[in-house]
C-alpha cells in the first residue's frame, strides 16, 4: 500500500470511531445478505461480542498498515483458526464485498475512487495472508 492509501484508510476509520459497533453490525448484515450460507458460522456467537472483536481487529490492522510485519503472524493464525470455524476460501470474497459495501453505505459517493481502492488494497493484503495460512495450516518454521 502507498502512504496515501494508508492515510486514507486511517482517516476514514477514525471518522467512523463514534459508530464502530453499529458499522460492524451493518457489516454482518451485509455479509449475510451477500452470502446467507455464512449465517450458520455465527449461530452460536454473541454477535455484539463478535462486532467488538471485528472492530478491534480492524483497528489493529489499520494502525499497523505501514508495518504489518509485527502483526502478520497473528493474521496468519487467524486464517488458520478460521478453518476450524468452517470458513472456506470463497468466503473471503463475500467478506470483502460486505466490507466495501458497508463502507460505501457509511461514506456515500466519497467512498468511490481512491478511498475504495485503498480499503480494497488493505483487505487484499490481510485476506491474502489469511488465505495463504489457511492453505498451509501448519505454521512455517522460522
Amino acid at each position: 500500500m502507498t502512504p496515501s492509501q494508508i492515510a486514507l484508510v486511517r482517516g476514514s476509520f477514525a471518522k467512523l470511531a463514534p459508530s464502530h459497533e453499529s458499522v460492524a453490525a451493518r457489516f454482518y448484515e451485509n455479509l449475510f445478505d451477500i452470502d446467507p450460507s455464512l449465517r450458520h458460522l455465527f449461530a452460536c456467537c454473541d454477535m455484539r461480542a463478535q462486532c467488538a472483536k471485528l472492530v478491534v481487529a480492524i483497528g489493529t490492522i489499520v494502525n499497523a498498515l505501514d508495518d504489518l510485519e509485527p502483526i502478520l503472524e497473528g493474521i496468519r493464525d487467524l486464517g488458520r483458526r478460521h478453518i476450524r470455524y468452517g470458513v472456506q476460501e470463497r468466503h473471503y470474497v463475500s467478506c470483502g464485498k460486505a466490507l466495501l459495501e458497508t463502507l460505501h453505505e457509511c461514506f456515500g459517493p466519497a467512498f468511490e475512487g481512491k478511498l475504495c481502492e485503498a480499503w480494497a488494497a488493505a483487505y487484499a493484503i490481510v485476506s491474502g495472508a489469511m488465505i495463504e495460512a489457511a492453505r498451509s495450516p501448519t505454521p512455517k518454521a522460522a
